[in-house]
């Protein structure tokens, strides 16, 4: 995986929500995978692969600041609040996301 060959300070950030969303996706058959959902979620939170950014206080208040006509969806608010908290450009192909451009997109 191309992500394995980055050096551990310089992996990709995951939202620990984005968790929760992909295995509702792979619940409702949005997001095929190959293996188990346990597994497969695991190996994509790895440390190997990314740096997890939980939920902290900082990253809430951040939630509470982003407009309120924004994104009603939780998870796509958070995922936003901690992009705009670690100063991280967003990969994302949510138009919703894009179009309010309350963060940068990668």
């Amino acid at each position: 995986m191309a992500l394995d060959s980055y050096p551990p300070n310089e992996r990709p950030f995951l939202a620990d929500i984005s968790l929760w969303e992909a295995s509702l996706l792979i619940s409702k058959g949005r997001l095929v995978i190959d293996q188990d959902a346990e597994s497969w979620l695991a190996l994509a939170a790895s440390p190997a692969v990314v740096q997890l950014c939980p939920i902290s206080p900082s990253v809430a208040a951040e939630v509470g600041r982003l407009p309120a006509a924004f994104h009603q969806d939780p998870a796509d608010r958070l995922i936003v609040a901690t992009a705009r908290n670690k100063h991280l450009p967003l990969a994302t192909m949510d138009q919703k996301i894009i179009e309010a451009k309350l963060t940068k997109i990668w």
